[in-house]
């Protein structure tokens, strides 16, 4: 094993804000609930016009940092630039809108001790504001682990807000997510990731994560469809994608 990675490891958190207020409170106090304590909250404020960045000024935390962008750019891209603040050695995700289970952290650290992990994502809860049944389990099923290629381009389970990714795993830093997919980049970064590095995964939801009328990929359904039609197409003259029957 690795030295400097072991369960008392810093866990840069990832939090990308464009007017996020509604939700923001409880995505934040949902990190100082967490159990494990080494981390750090890096906060990417995208040009917010609303109350996010007075609600997080209201927390007085060492651990977290404020980033404002120069300019309102794509999520993916404010994504990459807030990657660039990280001091951990393992990063992970929490979008604005999502809530974490206090020992979401402390579960998934510790199985980094396996060196040959190098992403460790869970399962989660679909909290839905609009329906008389607010809450349920994303998956029944055994979620992949190990070599999840083949699986996961089957069925995408992967939910951005429960991974942590080892830092030292990602070959560029500068642009972890591809900017030509805005509303998809996650996926194509994890399936991407997952072909030459092992997962491993908490069976049970670490997070809820909140499906409404003002997200993304709600907003734009149109755009969403498109992009994931030319990602299946650049994907066939992939080879290291290409030979899997799950893409033909």
């Amino acid at each position: 094993m690795n030295n400097t990675l072991n369960e008392k490891s810093l866990i840069s958190i990832i939090m990308n804000c464009y007017n996020g207020e509604t939700y923001l409170s409880e995505s934040i106090k949902s990190v100082l609930s967490q159990t494990y304590k080494n981390w750090e909250l890096i906060f990417w404020d995208n040009q917010s016009q609303d109350e996010s960045v007075k609600i997080f000024n209201t927390y007085n935390d060492k651990r977290f940092k404020l980033f404002n962008a120069e300019k309102h750019t794509i999520l993916y891209e404010a994504r990459n630039l807030a990657i660039q603040k990280t001091s951990g050695e393992l990063i992970a995700f929490l979008d604005t809108d999502d809530i974490w289970l206090p020992d979401k952290l402390s579960k998934q650290v510790v199985l980094f001790k396996d060196e040959e992990v190098a992403l460790v994502y869970g399962n989660f809860w679909i909290l839905n504001n609009d329906l008389i049944f607010k809450k349920k389990i994303f998956c029944r099923k055994k979620l992949p682990t190990g070599n999840v290629l083949k699986s996961i381009l089957s069925n995408y389970n992967v939910g951005l807000s429960t991974i942590i990714i080892k830092k030292k795993k990602i070959k560029n830093i500068q642009n972890v997510f591809n900017t030509k997919y805005d509303l998809i980049s996650d996926f194509d970064f994890v399936i991407n990731f997952s072909i030459n590095n092992n997962f491993q995964c908490i069976q049970k939801p670490v997070a809820y994560i909140r499906v409404h009328e003002k997200s993304l990929s709600h907003i734009f359904v149109d755009q969403l469809i498109f992009q994931f039609k030319e990602w299946y197409i650049f994907a066939q003259s992939n080879c290291d994608l290409s030979t899997h029957k799950e893409l033909k």
